[in-house]
Parts: C-alpha cells; sequence; structure tokens
C-alpha cells in the first residue's frame, strides 16, 4: 500500500467511525475485515506460504502504522496487532510454527492474533515477567496474569510472554481459549475502541509445539521493535492534534481577531510542532537502523521516552488549545488525548 491510499484508509475508513466506536467501545461489524485487505500482515510472510514475499521493513511499518494513527489510535493499534504476533512469529519462530499459522494470514479476512506482555502490578517492568510456565514432559504449564491484551476478549491467537523456569525468557502461543484461561473485558479512560482485556491462565496446559522457536525469546529485540511501532503510534496520533488546533486556533475569533494572534496561542503551537518533529525523526531514525541490522536498542530506548512524554503533552495542550470546547465530546481533541495517555504505559503491542 502507498503512503497515500494509507492516509486514504485512515481518513475514510477510521477516522469516519471512530468516535461512534469510542462510545460503543468496539468497532463496527466489519471493519478488521476491511484493515486485513491491506495486506500489512502478509507483507513480509513468504510467497510459498501465500504472502508477498517482501523482506521485512520496520521502517515501512512505522510509516503505515503512523498514517492509520492518524485516523484513531485504538482501532490502528487493533488493525497492526495480527502483524505483531505474525512479525515476532516470523522473527523468532521455527519452521514448522511458520508453516502451521503464517498462511491463516493470506486468506484475505482478518486473524484476530495478539502479543500479551504486559502485566498488573505497579512499576511494571517488561523485563522482569511473574507470569511463568514450567515445563513438563508432554509440555507446559502456564500461570500468571497479562493485561492490556489488545483484541484480547476474542483473540483466536494470543503469543504469551512469559518466564520459563530454568530456562529464561519464553514465548508461547494458546489457540482460542484453553482450560484455566479467563478473559476479563477492561474498562479503562482511553483506547475503549481496542477492547483490551485482563487474562488470567490458571494452570493451563500447552503442548511442546506451542513454545515459539527452539532457544530462549529474545525479549529485549521483541520490546525493541513494539516500541518502534508505539512510537509511530503517538507520531500518528499528535499529528490529527495539530493538525485539528492548527484550524481551529486559525478559524476560532476573539475580541474581533482570530487567537492564532496571540503569542501564547501561537507559540504553545509551535511547541507542538517542534516535539511532533522530534518524536517522528527519533522514530525513524531508530527504525531505520533496525532495517540496517545495525544496534537500535538504545536509540529506541530514547525514542519511546521522548514519545511517551511529549505525546501525553501534545495531546493536554491539545485540549488547552481549544477552551471550553476542549471539554466537550464534539470535538475529537478529548478522544485523542485519552488515547495518548496509554503511549507512556503500553508494551509489547505492537512491532516495527
Amino acid at each position: 500500500m502507498s503512503h497515500e491510499s494509507m492516509q486514504r484508509f485512515a481518513d475514510s475508513e477510521i477516522r469516519s467511525i471512530a468516535r461512534s466506536s469510542d462510545e460503543a467501545g468496539a468497532p463496527p461489524m466489519g471493519f478488521y475485515d476491511k484493515t486485513a485487505e491491506l495486506g500489512l500482515a502478509l507483507l513480509s510472510i513468504p510467497e510459498a506460504l501465500g504472502g508477498a514475499g517482501m523482506e521485512r521493513s520496520p521502517v515501512s511499518s512505522v510509516l503505515n502504522i503512523e498514517d492509520l494513527a492518524k485516523g484513531d489510535l485504538g482501532l490502528a493499534l487493533g488493525a497492526v496487532s495480527p502483524q505483531a504476533f505474525v512479525n515476532t512469529l516470523i522473527d523468532q519462530g521455527n519452521d514448522a510454527q511458520r508453516e502451521q499459522y503464517l498462511p491463516l494470514f493470506c486468506e484475505g479476512t482478518f486473524v484476530a492474533a495478539t502479543t500479551a506482555l504486559m502485566e498488573p502490578r505497579a512499576m511494571f517492568d517488561p523485563t522482569e515477567l511473574h507470569c511463568n510456565a514450567i515445563e513438563e514432559e508432554q509440555g507446559y504449564v502456564l500461570n500468571g496474569i497479562k493485561c492490556m491484551v489488545p483484541l484480547g476478549m476474542d483473540a483466536q491467537l494470543t503469543l504469551v510472554i512469559a518466564r520459563l523456569k530454568g530456562q529464561g525468557n519464553a514465548a508461547f502461543i494458546v489457540e482460542g481459549t484453553p482450560q484455566g484461561m479467563t478473559r476479563t473485558e477492561e474498562s479503562n479512560m482511553g483506547l475503549r475502541t481496542l477492547q483490551l482485556a485482563t487474562i488470567e491462565f490458571t494452570n493451563v496446559r500447552l503442548p511442546l509445539e506451542a513454545r515459539l522457536g527452539h532457544d530462549e525469546f529474545d525479549l529485549q529485540r521483541f520490546i525493541d521493535l513494539s516500541r518502534l511501532g508505539i512510537g509511530a503510534l503517538a507520531v500518528g496520533t499528535c499529528q490529527a492534534v495539530l493538525d485539528y488546533v492548527k484550524d481551529y486556533v486559525n478559524e476560532r475569533v476573539a475580541f474581533g481577531e482570530p487567537i492564532s494572534n496571540r503569542q501564547s496561542v501561537a507559540f504553545m503551537v509551535a511547541d507542538m510542532a517542534t516535539e511532533l518533529e522530534a518524536m517522528r525523526l527519533m522514530v525513524w531514525r531508530a527504525a531505520s537502523l533496525a532495517e540496517q541490522g545495525l544496534e537500535f536498542h538504545r536509540p529506541t530506548y530514547l525514542a519511546h521516552v521522548a514519545c511517551g512524554e511529549h505525546a501525553m503533552k501534545i495531546g493536554t495542550d491539545g485540549v488547552q488549545l481549544l477552551g471550553g470546547h476542549g471539554f466537550c465530546r464534539e470535538h475529537p481533541v478529548e478522544m485523542w488525548y485519552r488515547n495518548l495517555r496509554a503511549i507512556a504505559i503500553l508494551d509489547g503491542v505492537a512491532s516495527a
């Protein structure tokens, strides 16, 4: 998909339903099937398995995610959740797992696949997981709780990141809802369209082939690639905020002149534009290093910190610039603000 096509899709298919989806707490029936037609999940799937056979490109991924997020952050994240599952499977799975699961994403329909990393505790550190698995003769026993799982209520495939006793980090492909797995829908101030869920695993038994790959799961690489996707979500949504408030302050007249003539207003808009451009360039640079196979952990971490801080500020300033209208639901800025509050805490939910 071209840049122009992605932007048209974000404008016509995502932004047009963003408010009603936020109110309903879910997108309309058939929306995700439309996103499947974009082909994002099958781009890097080998041709032999039904995919496009293109080399994985973190730069292309962040550009596509950024475009979609200009329509709505929650709907965009839901649309790219299967891509995160696919990318991780290609990156760290084995041949048998790729042959079993990847063709499912090449049939032209949306496959609700997701990743589960975050856990519900204060000061959560994604490198220190409490969710754990124990290896037995015929498979694994999984215990623990995961939270803020995208599409968590309906996911057909869930990639669960856990600590494997005596062996380090591991990822497990969980199909459907096996015995001992409980899903609970979350109610949050933002990302209401994403159907976030808390998933609890109580002695869930998985077969040996459910473990992703053969060796220890590279958790840090998974986190870094995810943070590139999260940064792109922040950049796209912040661009939507900036575009909206620029038009608003130029058209809003007070005391006989546009409020953009006031220095305090103009300086705030300029700060938003500066912060947004810094976020964008940091994400793009880190994605470029990842695509070249160079060390990208440090620049990705810096981009993640910058996006977490400035995305929330841009959302706040956007509401502030609308004055009393910033409190009104007739304008989308309050919705974007609520969604951007999640950027600083999200981990492991998208992937470049």
